[in-house]
Order: C-alpha cells, then structure tokens, then sequence
C-alpha cells in the first residue's frame, strides 16, 4: 500500500511524528508531504494567488509554503511520486467532531484525496488538556490508525468516502471500542474576542467552537465521550437530498410559475 500523508498542524507536530512512526515500525510505504507550519482551520482552501514552495527535508519528507489541500493537490499531481493508494490526514491535535468537518484542514486534506483508489482518513486525537503532555496519548492513537488501515477494505463503501474518525484521549487499555458514527452538530461558536496592538489598533481572536447541541446515542460526540473510537463516513456531495424531497412539489410550483411570469 503506498500512502500519501499530510496534516494541518505542520510538518514537525507530534501527531504527525507519532504516525509517521508507526508507519516506519510496519513497515508501510509512505511519502509525507505536509504544510511547512501549523495551517489549522484553513479547510478546503487553495493557495492561487501565489506559487508555491516544496522542500525536500529527507528521502519521505516536503515541506510546502501552503495549505493542507495544497499538500495533497501537488502530492497527487506525480510530481514527487507515483500516484498514491491512500490520504492519510493527521493525528491531528484536538477533535474534529460534527461541524468542525467544514473548517478543519486535517479533514480537508483528507477529502482531497477522495479521488484515489482507496478511501482517505482524517485522523484526530480529542485532547481535553491542551496544557498537559500528550504526546504518549499520540503513540496510542496512532497505533490504533495503524490497526485501522489494515481492516479499512474490508468495509463495503461507496467511491469517494472519507473516513472522519476520532480517537479519545485515554491510554488504550481505557478505549472500549469503535464506532460508526454519524456527524454531531455544535452550538454557534463563542463570540470573538477584541484586543489591541501596540499600536492601538483594534484585533479581534476567533472565539472558541460551541459545544455539541446535543449528545446523541449514534453520533461522533456520544462516543468518544463513551470512550469509543468514533468512525464517520463522510464525502463532498453537498447536496441535501431531505430538502429536495421535502420541497419537490413546491419547487415544481415556482417553477410552473416562474414559465408563466411573462405569458
């Protein structure tokens, strides 16, 4: 199996560390080509208004001046490898649990890899003490994303899949299980927060994400706070298809009104 692995917190985070070392001890092939710097909340963005830079650190490892799905887009292109069986996207450093799927660069990265032949992971690890050590909580973690890689083709999933999962905060022995898993919805983000610059002028930090509305048996929240690892099928397609049923016949109301407007 040949893996193309990125993440959003940067080429030298510990996630990343800890699963490029698992990678190494089973010995899976692998290319890392990740952002040069912590690139986190940036999601499905692409750099166009400027080129970008790729550095080659070592024989598995580029550096790029730009956004996780920039890392993926030029990691998939042929121009430093053959084309890749898998994304591989993470361990990140916090969750990505319900609505944080649409900011997050960790799942970013992942979806676009959605075209390859296998299905991509985004891979993140629920830390609740951003102040404490975590980095042995990694190692579990990317252990687990091992074992996951291994058992993955075994799920009959539709082209185009992405995997969302996240992995509690314990040490393994403290993990109960895994779990498919819908995605959670979060309250509206905390307002931001207004500070100034030496200069006087006024700044503004993004505030916090909400909490989960609600902590449902069967989605990403529930689980992990059950102590399970959280398994979400995610993929682009948009569309809802609830809202196209609901509205069917209304919709043919407006536009069998719309045809008449000039008769």
């Amino acid at each position: 199996m040949s893996l193309l692995v990125s993440n959003d917190d940067g080429m030298h985070a510990p996630g990343l560390q800890a699963l490029v070392e698992a990678l190494e001890d089973a010995g899976l092939g692998f290319t890392v080509v990740a952002p040069d710097r912590d690139r986190s909340g940036v999601s499905n963005c692409l750099t166009l208004d400027r080129p970008l830079q790729a550095v080659r650190l070592d024989d598995r490892r580029i550096a790029v001046d730009g956004t996780p799905t920039d890392c993926i887009h030029l990691g998939t292109a042929g121009l430093f490898l053959p084309q890749p069986e898998r994304v591989v996207s993470g361990i990140n450093f916090g969750a990505n649990l319900g609505d944080d799927v649409l900011y997050s660069g960790t799942v970013a990265a992942a979806m676009e890899g959605r075209f390859l032949a296998r299905p991509a992971l985004a891979v993140s690890l629920v830390v609740t003490d951003f102040e404490g050590a975590v980095v042995k909580r990694f190692h579990a973690a990317a252990a687990i994303t091992l074992w996951l890689l291994q058992q993955v083709d075994k799920l009959p999933l539709p082209p185009r899949t992405v995997l969302n999962i996240n992995i509690p905060d314990l040490p393994m022995s403290a993990i109960k299980g895994i779990r498919m898993t819908r995605l959670g919805q979060r309250l509206k983000g905390e307002n931001p927060i207004a500070t100034s610059n030496p200069r006087g002028k006024t700044l503004y930090w993004i505030g916090r994400a909400g909490g989960p509305v609600a902590r449902e048996p069967g989605s990403d929240f529930h689980a992990v706070e059950e102590g399970y690892v959280s398994v979400t099928p995610i993929h682009a397609d948009m569309c809802s298809v609830e809202a196209m049923q609901m509205s069917d016949t209304a919709f043919a109301a407006l536009s069998h009104a719309f045809g008449n407007r000039h008769r």
